[in-house]
């Protein structure tokens, strides 16, 4: 069911299972759909909003975790909204009932000396084919950070068996990135002050599903091929990663 709390439309689910209890069907993944509609992230080379991105693919996990037996997944999704206050609505919400975890779903762009220019539909745009590729985040100031770090690094891997690789370039030395790696086999990053990331009191990681404004990666990621290669990716690493917790 899908109700509208505080002005946030949310999927809600029975409480977190303690980990000793960690079985698929009373495991809560929430599926954080990245940016609002007046607020909606990077455009796509051909026009397209990441927000719009990012909700279709959430969805698609969603369908895929649920089938594979994780029934009590849900999407977050906040309609309206800009900046701190849309961030901070996020927070709430995942804490009001903590999952046991969250998942940040975002499409990425580059910084702005790489793009370049072309008409689409008579339209001049913005793109980049320089980059291309995946990426995770984790915050070393979510008190979970461990367990972050952990899913990120079993989702990364799930996705190189795929064979999708993943971008490095939010690693660079310049304005804008400079994030340090975490994990360089497996794609990997810190964020810190990520708001969602920080303030979650579950494990949480933020993925970036490949760059938008690369043409080729805009065209692969609107198809159905790569998002269940993704979503199938999702599926792996959380059964993983239930398997971890109840171990612990």
């Amino acid at each position: 069911m899908t109700f509208l709390v505080c002005g946030i439309w949310l999927s809600v689910c029975p409480s977190a299972v303690s980990a000793a209890d960690c079985r698929p069907e009373n495991f809560r993944v929430l599926l954080d759909v990245g940016h609002t509609v007046d607020q909606p992230g990077a455009t796509s080379a051909r026009g397209v909003t990441e927000h719009v991105f990012n909700l279709r693919l959430a969805k698609r996990i969603e369908e895929r975790l649920r089938d594979g037996g994780f029934v009590r997944t849900a999407l977050l999704v906040i309609p309206r909204g800009t900046g701190r206050r849309q961030l901070d609505a996020r927070v709430r919400a995942a804490n009001r009932r903590p999952p046991d975890l969250v998942l940040s779903i975002h499409h990425d762009d580059v910084q702005p000396q790489f793009h370049a220019q072309w008409v689409v539909d008579g339209r001049t745009r913005d793109y980049s084919d320089r980059f291309a590729g995946w990426s995770l985040f984790v915050s070393r100031e979510n008190r979970r950070y461990d367990a972050s770090l952990a899913f990120a690094q079993a989702l990364g891997a799930a996705l190189l068996a795929k064979g999708l690789p993943f971008t490095r370039h939010h690693a660079a030395p310049i304005p804008g990135e400079g994030r340090p790696v975490l994990d360089d086999a497996r794609g990997v990053f810190g964020y810190d002050g990520l708001v969602v990331l920080k303030g979650a009191d579950a494990p949480a990681v933020l993925f970036e599903a490949g760059v938008i404004v690369n043409r080729a990666e805009e065209i692969a990621l609107a198809g159905r091929e790569r998002q269940d290669a993704i979503a199938g990716a999702v599926l792996t690493a959380v059964q993983a990663f239930c398997e971890l917790q109840a171990g612990r």
